[in-house]
């Protein structure tokens, strides 16, 4: 059983920071890339940020300047370092790996519960 715990969200002025973690625990072989997700009421989830094993990342291009994704090695956990929150960032945000549990098994996405994050005006 894989399980991704999120942590770090709350309630924040406009212009405020936050900082959200998210820890993979479980039987995990390998994780390719994780990243973060939001969604907002009414909204569709969208990708915010992602880094790869090897370091890649990519941002979501209302975020990008203001937030920074990052991990202290191949695996666990991941970090989302927010700045300059704005209220649209007013969302729950979702921690997302892209794991394999064995070697033989294919790839497989895996979703943490959700940490809300309120911004305020």
């Amino acid at each position: 059983q894989v399980q991704l715990v999120e942590s770090g969200g709350g309630l924040v002025q406009a212009g405020g920071s936050l900082r959200l973690s998210c820890a993979a625990s479980g039987r995990i072989f390998s994780i390719n890339a994780m990243g973060w997700y939001r969604q907002a009421p009414g909204k569709q989830r969208e990708l915010v940020a992602t880094i790869t094993s090897g370091g890649s990342t990519n941002y979501a291009d209302s975020v990008k300047g203001r937030f920074t994704i990052s991990r202290d090695n191949a695996k666990n956990p991941v970090y989302l370092q927010m700045n300059n929150l704005k209220p649209e960032d007013t969302a729950v945000y979702y921690c997302n790996a892209a794991l394999r549990r064995v070697p033989w098994e294919n790839q497989s996405d895996y979703w943490g519960q959700g940490t809300q994050v309120t911004v305020s005006s």
